[in-house]
């Protein structure tokens, strides 16, 4: 069973909700950050990049920059531009967006904000689909260690539940605590809180009916998070096991409302082929069709499409070049790693090849083609989006998807509330 609680959040007032909120300190360079930010010192960037707030070239790993991340957390709230609720609580967090994987129409996604046990993500009722790296964990436990809290959320799916599809759909039907048009993404967001006794004991109650949790997004935040838990109950004598710092901030969406977009490669070279061997490589594990000029996304999953040359093909993979109860072989990730990038291509390793790189997100087939025609790439592959279902059948087999192989959209912004630690 699932354990969460609820807390008492710091946020912004409505006022400064839109001076405050950012993108995740993940989704872009330190560069970015400083110029997002701008002359805005309400700027979360302030705190979850606040290498900003150093000359250009401060590492981000710099211990000051740490130190300085706990000065302007502690700064906003003696200026009162984040503020502590006086009540433990839930929070509804809203999401609309226009994707390519919805025809462009506006689709809603709805998660619930709470605390998440630590103890769930060690004992694998929590389940994770990536590894992580150590240096990136660390990266995250300094922060979170320093702030004394969970400054940004991380990204969790659960298994749909109609009490709580209902509780979210009553909330809906009100007017928000937060409602803006995010700049850059132009995205909807919307925020409730539940403060209402019997709709707490509902969330925690229907929580602990599911058997499991799934990170969707923010592996490193999450394990960073429980490790800094299991650190402070060591460090605690008279732990109880109750205490806020055994749990960590996560706002969990019905699995079914998630959209995942298609993760894509672009490679500088064929490994010394011409054109035409590449395709005749090709054709000895998949179908290979002359789509001409025109973008062509993949239809379904084992499609890939190619753009090579100026022209896009389609390749569908033969049915004996997978195995379909593999849960792993059978993803296109796999597919094409083996069958292309390695055995044709001879990029081993997708982490540090840097023949190979690639394009998530919102960019799209017109990114890929742009890479490709500026000289900069030769060819590029699209792959059809990974499904919330095999990341689920991964975690619960205790498996690990391939390296890049999703990208959930929209992302989460960050500043709209925090979790103390205390």
């Amino acid at each position: 069973m699932a354990i969460v609680k609820p807390f008492r959040g710091i946020r912004p007032p409505k006022e400064f909700v839109e001076k405050v909120e950012s993108r995740p300190y993940d989704v872009l360079s330190s560069e970015e950050a400083r110029i997002e930010a701008g002359d805005n010192e309400m700027s979360l960037y302030h705190i979850i990049k606040p290498e900003i707030n150093f000359s250009p070239g401060t590492s981000e790993y710099d211990p000051r920059v740490y130190e300085e991340a706990s000065r302007q957390f502690k700064k906003f709230q003696e200026k009162g531009w984040l503020v502590q609720d006086d009540k433990e609580q839930y929070y509804i967090y809203a999401q609309t967006a226009s994707l390519p994987a919805n025809n462009n129409q506006p689709k809603t996604q709805y998660g619930i904000v709470v605390g998440a046990y630590s103890g769930d993500y060690q004992t694998g009722v929590i389940k994770k689909h990536e590894l992580t790296r150590a240096d990136k964990e660390e990266d995250r436990m300094k922060h979170i260690r320093v702030n004394n809290a969970n400054i940004e959320p991380v990204f969790f799916a659960y298994p749909d539940n109609s009490t709580l599809l209902n509780l979210i759909d009553k909330y809906a039907h009100t007017t928000p605590e937060y409602d803006f048009i995010a700049p850059i993404d132009g995205f909807r967001h919307q925020f409730w809180c539940v403060s209402d006794d019997n709709d707490i004991k509902t969330v925690t109650e229907e929580f602990a009916k599911m058997p499991s949790l799934y990170i969707a997004d923010g592996h490193h935040r999450s394990a960073a998070a429980a490790l800094v838990g299991a650190e402070k109950a060591k460090q605690n004598p008279l732990h109880r096991g109750d205490e806020e710092y055994n749990y960590f901030m996560a706002v969990c969406f019905p699995a079914s409302q998630l959209t995942i977009l298609d993760y894509n490669r672009v490679i500088t070279d064929l490994n010394g082929l011409t054109d035409e061997a590449f395709l005749q490589a090709l054709s000895q594990n998949f179908i290979v069709a002359d789509k001409g000029e025109a973008e062509y996304r993949p239809q379904k999953l084992h499609e890939f499409s190619l753009y090579m040359s100026g022209k896009w093909y389609s390749l569908t993979a033969k049915d004996n070049t997978y195995n379909s109860n593999d849960p792993i072989d059978v993803l296109d990730v796999s597919i094409s790693s083996r069958l292309i990038l390695d055995q044709i291509l001879g990029i081993k390793d997708l982490r540090r090849d840097k023949r190979i790189d690639f394009v998530g997100g919102l960019r799209g087939l017109t990114e890929l083609k742009r890479r490709v025609d500026s000289g900069e790439m030769k060819i590029a592959l699209a792959l059809y989006p990974v499904t919330m279902k095999q990341i689920m059948d991964i975690a619960d087999k205790g498996k690990i998807m391939p390296p890049k192989a999703t990208w959930f959209e929209p992302k989460l912004r960050s500043g709209l509330v925090i979790h103390k630690l205390d």
